[in-house]
């Protein structure tokens, strides 16, 4: 970018900053080239999000919300377009800085947890705070802290293999919430749940949600996206429909 370009994107993402927007994408296009084919996951998509927002993006299997929730996540790179995060010009960085940008200002929750088998909970919390070289005091501190956040402070000492799905799931949360991020960015978090569990789990996001976190939830699932604020339906590759939810 030259240095004009540079300024401009700085005073945008100043005065998204300034009016509340954690995330701003602007035209934002991922393609795909196979064969002769080319294949648009992400055709254009305008999209506005505040601090303080829970929002679910919701789509069925090939929509593209999954291949939008990894440009959001800063885990693939967009073909074209702009994508801020916290008045940040993610868009336009190289791997190294990305990586720092996921480690810093989003929480990740999967539906698989991907949790460390042999650590303990604790530990696996920790695990964000040890990549950004938190000190080991400050380090325990905080992750005893997201534990008791997501209502585990008695499993600390647990290892997964000790620990039922939902709880499971909760040190997961706890391992997003860890470094205060700017958003919490849920995939499909209930998918290996069953029905009464995966309940407990939205109720404990709905709490974090109204403790002030900025939660995006991506799922294929219409009763599990109801449980958010806002709905941004996705339909190849394109946003069809934006909606508030009704509580």
């Amino acid at each position: 970018m030259t240095s004009a370009v540079m300024e401009k994107a700085a005073e945008k993402g100043e005065r998204l900053k300034r009016e509340g927007i954690v995330i701003r994408t602007f035209d934002l296009w991922k393609t795909y080239v196979m064969g002769d084919q080319t294949i648009n996951a992400v055709a254009g998509v305008d999209l506005e999000i505040h601090r303080g927002e829970y929002v679910a993006l919701m789509g069925p299997s090939g929509s593209g919300k999954s291949t939008l929730m990894n440009l959001i996540g800063c885990l693939d790179s967009p073909t074209r377009g702009e994508y801020f995060i916290n008045g940040r010009l993610v868009s336009e960085m190289e791997d190294d800085e990305l990586a720092q940008i996921r480690n810093k200002e989003i929480g990740f929750v999967f539906q698989t947890f991907n949790l460390l088998p042999r650590a303990t909970a604790l530990h696996n919390v920790e695990l964000p705070l040890i990549y950004n070289g938190t000190a080991p005091a400050a380090r325990l501190e905080k992750a005893k802290k997201a534990l008791v956040q997501v209502d585990l402070e008695k499993r600390m000492l647990h290892k997964p293999n000790e620990l039922s799905g939902g709880q499971r799931q909760r040190v997961a949360i706890a391992r997003a919430l860890v470094n205060s991020p700017s958003i919490i960015l849920a995939d499909e978090p209930t998918g290996n749940l069953d029905t009464a569990t995966g309940n407990e789990i939205m109720a404990l996001f709905e709490r974090l949600y109204r403790e002030g976190n900025t939660i995006i939830l991506v799922t294929h699932e219409h009763d599990i996206a109801m449980h958010a604020h806002r709905v941004v339906h996705i339909r190849d590759g394109k946003v069809e429909k934006d909606e508030v939810v009704a509580h």
